[in-house]
Order: C-alpha cells, then sequence, then structure tokens
C-alpha cells in the first residue's frame, strides 16, 4: 500500500490532499476574479456615463469572492467520506451561508444607492426632518433585509420556521414587558418625527432646560445648555411634557418700564416717547411698526413710561437689548430727561 493510500480519518491521504488542493485553488481562483473585477471590469464601468454599474461591480466584488471561496470548502469537503450527519450539517450550512452572503450584496449595494443619489438630495433640502428620518429608515431597511435572510437561510437549512418565529413572539412579548419603558421611549421618537415640534439646532425649554436641540434620535434627544452641558432626555418624556420653542417666535417681546423724575413736564414726557419711537425706527433689527412708548402711571417716585419694541428673528438677542439700552441712556442724557430713583422729602418743624 503506498502512501497515498493509507487510511487517515476515514479517508486516504490522496483524497485529503485532493480536498485541500481544491481549497487551496478557490482561493487562487477568488483572488484572480478579484484582480479581473478589480482592473478589468472597473476600468469599463469607468467609461460609462452613469455611476450605477460602478456602485454595483464595487459592492458585488467581495461576495463573488466569498461565494467562490464557500464553494470551494463545500465541494473540497464532499469528496470526502464524511458521517451522514456531517453531509446533512454541510448542506444546510451552505445554503445558510449562500443567503448570508446574498444579502451581504444587497445591503451594501442598498446603502451605497442610498449615498450616492438620495443622501444629496436630503443634504439639500430645506428642511432637516429628512435628515433625521433617512439615517433611521436605512438602518431599518437594513436590519429587515438581514433579519429576512435568516429567517429564509434557516427555512433553507431545514428549521422548522414557523415554529421558531412562534418562540420568538413569545420572548418578544416578554421582552417588551421588560423593556416597556424603552418601547415607550421608542413611540415617543416617532411622535416627535411626526410631530415636529422643533429640529436640529432650534432652542427649546422643555423638563426644566434651556438649550440648542443638537441630535434627536429614535431613542432620545440630545440637547446642549446655554451654559454648554450636553442633556440627554429619553423621547417618552419629551412627548408627554410641554415643550416651548423659543426660535419659532417671529420676534422676541421685549419691556421696559423707565421712571423720569416728578418734576419732567408734559411735553418733556412726550419728547422722551417720542425719542423711544425713533430708537426703534432707526435700528434695522427691531420691528419698529409693533412698537409702543406710552405714559402708563404715576409712581411713587416717578413718572412711568412703558416701552415694549420686538426683535426681529436671527438677531442676537443680548447684544440688542444692549444696544438699544445704551441708546436710551445716551439720548435721554443728551435731552436731560432724569431718570428717577427713590426719594423721600422730609419736613422739620421748629417749635421756637
Amino acid at each position: 500500500m503506498g502512501f497515498f493510500d493509507k487510511i487517515l480519518y476515514g479517508n486516504t491521504i490522496s483524497e485529503w490532499a485532493i480536498a485541500i488542493a481544491i481549497l487551496v485553488g478557490a482561493i487562487l481562483l477568488s483572488k484572480v476574479v478579484y484582480l479581473l473585477i478589480s482592473r478589468t471590469a472597473k476600468r469599463i464601468t469607468k467609461n460609462t456615463k452613469s455611476r450605477l454599474d460602478d456602485i454595483v461591480i464595487d459592492k458585488l466584488e467581495e461576495p463573488i469572492v466569498f461565494a467562490i471561496i464557500v464553494f470551494g470548502i463545500w465541494y473540497g469537503l464532499s469528496i470526502l467520506n464524511m458521517s451522514g450527519w456531517f453531509n446533512g450539517l454541510k448542506g444546510h450550512a451552505l445554503y445558510f451561508v449562500l443567503t448570508f452572503n446574498i444579502a451581504w450584496f444587497i445591503v451594501r449595494l442598498f446603502n451605497a444607492l442610498i449615498d450616492e443619489y438620495l443622501l444629496p438630495i436630503v443634504e439639500k433640502s430645506e428642511t432637516d426632518m429628512d435628515d433625521q428620518i433617512l439615517p433611521i429608515a436605512q438602518k431599518t431597511i437594513s436590519i429587515s433585509i438581514w433579519v429576512l435572510a435568516v429567517i429564509i437561510g434557516l427555512d433553507n437549512a431545514g428549521y422548522d420556521v414557523t415554529a421558531l418565529i412562534a418562540g420568538l413572539g413569545l420572548g418578544s412579548l416578554a421582552f417588551a414587558l421588560a423593556a416597556k419603558d424603552s418601547v415607550s421611549h421608542l413611540f415617543g421618537g416617532i411622535v416627535l418625527f411626526s410631530d415636529q415640534p422643533f429640529k436640529i439646532n432650534d432652542r427649546i425649554v422643555t423638563k426644566g432646560y434651556d438649550g440648542i436641540v443638537k441630535e434627536i434620535g429614535i431613542r432620545s434627544t440630545r440637547i446642549q445648555t446655554l451654559d454648554g452641558r450636553m442633556v440627554t432626555l429619553p423621547n417618552g418624556s419629551i412627548a408627554n411634557d410641554s415643550v416651548v420653542n423659543i426660535s419659532s417666535e417671529a420676534a422676541r417681546k421685549t419691556t421696559i418700564d423707565l421712571g423720569l423724575t416728578y418734576d419732567t413736564t408734559p411735553e418733556r414726557m412726550q419728547l422722551a416717547m417720542k425719542i423711544l419711537m425713533d430708537i426703534s425706527a432707526a435700528n434695522k433689527n427691531i420691528e419698529h411698526n409693533r412698537t409702543v412708548a406710552a405714559f402708563t402711571s404715576f409712581g411713587d417716585f416717578s413718572l412711568n413710561i412703558r416701552y415694549i419694541y420686538y426683535i426681529k428673528k436671527g438677531a442676537n438677542i443680548f447684544g440688542m437689548m444692549t444696544e438699544m439700552n445704551t441708546e436710551i441712556l445716551k439720548q435721554f442724557n443728551n435731552n436731560k430727561l432724569e431718570f428717577a430713583f427713590p426719594t423721600q422729602t422730609l419736613y422739620t418743624v421748629n417749635d421756637k
């Protein structure tokens, strides 16, 4: 008996050598195919006007290489004398891995097409809604493809998928009961996406936090407070609470109460109110047609003027307040209009 005729684990050494040669040949063939696709096929597709064929070839080369190696392993093992249990497992594994490989290609191609064609359109749109929904929809569809691939792969491998899904259904029910808070936050995210009470970069006040919305996820929302801290709030709690969207206001209303001394004449009071109206009219960031200046009351120490103006959307709120207050102080000082402060007059009686 020659060396290659010797029996090793139920097969001759020559049969083991052939199986290994088939595996090595499959690996070498996969390398050749990979080079052909990289150098020849891609060179051809680059000369076409469409980008679609470039994307398909680019996303197809790895799954093709993987499929060649899988078939090489399967065929190499097929020439060996194995037990019936192992042969059955080998066939089931082949179906499952090929299904996995096809799903891998579909997901890769789907994500590439989204990035190439749909993402640029979304980035150019004026609204932020699609920017938030697209990544979530993309992940959801990708996960759905993988789940479907697992079900088809198990079914082709001979498993009772119906019983498996039924078992998963009971397990999912138990899991949902245990994770009801997380589920409520997920539904809260859906409510926020549909109602759109705010969008990214809006300033909002909710749950006692005042800040800028930095991220809206499917489960939680991130807000950067005015002092720079990042706060993560579950969407369920936000959806069930009141939300004040400061960024949505058309203009910021500002009210100032000014008190002048009691020796101010009626004509000087009229001058003060005219100065206030002129200050609003001269500032391009103030809605001068909504400005109000009125002599409202006789205070204990002052004659009171209420001044209401509206800062236009997009202007720096605190910067405009500083600018307006500085201009009021300057104009009143130039016109000798004196601000009142609490005073008290004492009368003494001389008994002598």
